[in-house]
């Protein structure tokens, strides 16, 4: 009997030191022959829990790749010694498409997709970590629509990220969850970094500069995820936005202006500090409603509990753009002023009152920081013309700061 209890014991050690063997792999794909067969199956034949590392190297593809294995860290050896070219890409609509859950992506390129760069569907725990996407021609209608593109997912943390050249969003997370956007840099797309209906988010220490604009965070009618909320965006530099908008024409980012450093379309619950909004052609801050017609009864246009304090301004709004320049200016004069909300609420009551104490869009800012609410009223004109208010401290007052976000996978890679 003791024979036996031993012979267990050690079977059991062995079978564990297997399996941490077997999630510990490590695959190298050779740079020799095919490269993209010898990553695909890489990507095909690799176990949960295993690592996949690329070479440095330029590395020319024709067809997407796709990923829809769990816990699989994809490392190549950096965003400028590991690319991976689409130029030539003949098959499927973006580079790299991760639809398990757990990946961490981490040190490689992507350029030049015909579609989106890396996109992530309906996953748990998708990391981007030093990652470049990138269109090398620059800001052109045929670039992809997005660089980095995670979707109806949880658990979302971009790290260390670049990208240009977007022909709508270069950093875009969108019906999601727990979401960190950090440390990153978005230049030369039509939006640099997009939050769009989605719960949760802490977006900081980013650089958002020569895009169309800067941040948005949106939340757009009929779709599965709606009534964004919960987002903090702190601590960013939202400067020198300044690229024509390149976007296809019925796009919604297509109606961004030229020149702003921040947006934020009908969400609630959002709170602004700590960023440094500077030299935006149009204006550094602007608070709007959803700007089309719309058909689903459960939307919210408008925006709402915005909590913005702290943050520093400078130029901004002496050439404005779009609804900005045909709106906006005439009624408030160049430059735009630092804070612009169009003063949407709905109806008369909220008109003559103001939105109820949680909806209230709340101001605290330094002395010199211009403001202006445009009293616009959803399907209404006011008997009294929408006259501009400009006293900002209307709007002094506080609200609890929203909570930081936590990610699983932070500090397990």
């Amino acid at each position: 009997m003791r024979t036996y209890r031993v012979t267990l014991s050690w079977f059991v050690a062995s079978c564990l030191l297997s399996l941490t063997a077997w999630a510990q792999a490590v695959v190298d794909v050779s740079a020799e022959g095919d490269f993209q067969e010898n990553l695909q199956e890489a990507l095909i034949l690799a176990e949960p829990g295993s690592t996949i590392r690329l070479p440095a190297g330029r590395f020319e593809l024709q067809t997407a790749l796709s990923l829809d294995v769990p816990r699989v860290k994809l490392v190549g050896a950096g965003m400028n010694e590991t690319v991976l070219s689409f130029a030539g890409q003949v098959a499927g609509s973006e580079g790299l498409l991760v639809t398990s859950d757990g990946v961490w992506l981490e040190g490689f390129a992507v350029e030049d997709t015909p579609g989106d760069g890396i996109k992530a569907k309906g996953v748990d725990q998708i990391s981007f970590k030093d990652i470049r996407v990138e269109w090398m021609r620059g800001p052109n209608a045929e670039n992809g629509a997005y660089g980095l593109y995670p979707v109806e997912s949880t658990n979302v943390l971009i790290d260390g990220a670049l990208v240009k050249g977007a022909s709508d969003a270069g950093i875009y997370v969108g019906q999601s969850q727990h979401i960190i956007v950090r440390n990153s840099r978005a230049e030369y797309n039509v939006a640099g970094i997009e939050i769009e209906n989605s719960y949760y988010a802490d977006v900081f220490d980013n650089v958002a500069t020569h895009n169309t604009g800067g941040i948005l965070v949106f939340d757009l009618p009929n779709l599965p995820q709606m009534g964004g909320h919960s987002v903090r965006v702190f601590n960013n530099r939202s400067i020198n936005n300044d690229v024509a908008n390149f976007a296809p024409e019925g796009n919604i980012v297509a109606t961004v202006p030229k020149g702003t450093g921040l947006l934020i379309m009908a969400n609630h619950d959002i709170e602004v500090f700590g960023n440094e909004f500077a030299d935006n052609e149009s204006v550094n801050v602007l608070l709007a409603a959803y700007p089309r017609e719309y058909n689903d009864a459960n939307y919210n246009p408008l925006p709402r509990g915005i909590f913005v304090h702290g943050n520093t301004y400078g130029r901004a709004g002496w050439q404005p753009d779009k609804a900005v320049a045909e709106l906006i200016a005439p009624a408030t004069d160049l430059p735009i002023p630092d804070i612009v909300w169009d003063g949407a609420v709905d109806g008369i009551w909220a008109a003559f009152f103001g939105p109820d104490e949680q909806d209230r869009i709340v101001i605290n800012e330094a002395d010199d920081t211009t403001f202006a609410n445009l009293q616009f009223v959803k399907d209404m004109i006011l008997p009294w013309g929408a006259s501009v208010l400009t006293d900002i401290s209307d709007h002094a007052g506080s609200r609890e700061p929203l909570k930081a976000v936590s990610l699983p996978q932070e500090g397990a890679n």
